[in-house]
C-alpha cells in the first residue's frame, strides 16, 4: 500500500477513508504497523488529535483542514461533511486571539508540523498547547492561556474546576539550534541539557510568586518529559513539597504525570 504525500497526516487520512464506524488510537496503530512499519506511535497519536476538528487549540496542524472526530479521549471517527463545513466557515472570521496578536506584530504564522523541517514537539508553545488539551478533556476550565510567541507576561495557564484553581508555568526543552532572530538555524553554544536547567529554574520564581499571591490556588510547574526534568525534580522534591509546588510531566502524546 502505498501513499503519495508520504507523511503520516496523509497516510492517517488514507486508514480514515477506510473506517466506517468510530476507531481507537490502538486500532490505528496497529493498522499503521501491519501498512508503514516504523511509525512513532506517539507522534501517530498527536496527528489523530491534531486531525480533529473538534479538539481545542490544535496547535501545528491549525490551517489544515481536519478529517477526524474525537468522540471521546483515544476514540476517532471520521468527520462528516458538516462539520467539515462548520471548521471552513469558522476559519473566515479571525478570532479575537489572533487579532491581538497581528496588532503585537507577530509574525511567521504557525510553527512547523511533525512533517515539516524544524518542528520540535517539546517547544513550550507545543507543550501549552498539549497541557491545555489535556486539562479541558480532565474537566478544567482554561480560563487564561497566555500567548507564548509574543512573551506575553502573567501566569502561562490558569484553569480551575468546582472549587479548585490552579496556575500553571510552563517551560519547553531547549532545542539544539536557535529558532529566532539573525542566528537562526545555527547550533547553540549552550548544550539544551544545561540550557534546561537554567528553564527549570525560571518556572521556579513564578510558581513560589503565585503561591505567596493566591495561596489557596494549586501552584504548577509543567514541562516535556524530559530525562533532566525528572533529574531535577528528584533533586528539588523535598523542597517543592514543603512550599506545595507541583510538578507535572507532558509526554509527545498529550499524556501529563503528576510528579512524586
Amino acid at each position: 500500500m502505498t501513499n503519495a504525500t508520504g507523511t503520516v497526516w496523509g497516510r492517517l487520512r488514507e486508514y480514515a477513508a477506510t473506517q466506517t464506524d468510530a476507531f481507537s488510537s490502538q486500532e490505528a496503530i496497529s493498522w499503521f504497523a501491519r501498512h508503514y512499519p516504523g511509525t512513532n506511535d506517539n507522534t501517530l497519536r498527536v496527528h489523530m488529535r491534531n486531525a480533529s476538528w473538534n479538539v481545542g487549540n490544535r496547535s501545528w496542524a491549525s490551517g489544515r483542514e481536519p478529517f477526524l472526530a474525537r468522540v471521546e479521549r483515544g476514540v476517532f471517527r471520521r468527520a462528516t461533511d458538516d462539520e467539515i463545513e462548520k471548521w471552513r466557515v469558522d476559519q473566515t472570521a479571525p478570532t479575537a486571539r489572533q487579532m491581538s496578536a497581528g496588532s503585537a506584530g507577530e509574525t511567521g504564522g504557525a510553527g512547523p508540523g511533525p512533517d515539516e523541517p524544524g518542528f520540535e514537539w517539546h517547544s513550550e508553545e507545543h507543550t501549552q498547547s498539549l497541557l491545555v488539551e489535556w486539562l479541558k478533556n480532565d474537566g478544567w476550565n482554561i480560563v487564561r492561556a497566555a500567548n507564548t510567541r509574543t512573551r506575553e507576561p502573567g501566569v502561562d495557564v490558569i484553569a480551575e474546576r468546582g472549587d479548585e484553581r490552579l496556575g500553571v508555568e510552563v517551560k519547553g526543552f531547549p532545542s539544539p539550534f536557535y529558532v529566532t532572530g539573525p542566528k537562526k538555524g545555527l547550533v547553540k553554544p549552550t548544550t539544551p541539557v544545561e540550557q534546561a536547567k537554567k528553564w527549570y529554574s525560571h518556572a521556579l520564581v513564578p510558581a513560589m510568586r503565585l503561591r505567596t499571591r493566591e495561596p489557596e490556588s494549586r501552584s504548577v510547574m509543567c514541562f516535556p518529559d524530559f530525562p533532566v526534568y525528572q533529574r531535577l525534580y528528584e533533586e528539588t522534591a523535598s523542597s517543592l513539597r514543603a512550599a506545595a509546588i507541583e510538578v507535572w510531566f507532558v509526554t509527545e502524546a498529550g499524556d501529563v504525570s503528576v510528579a512524586g
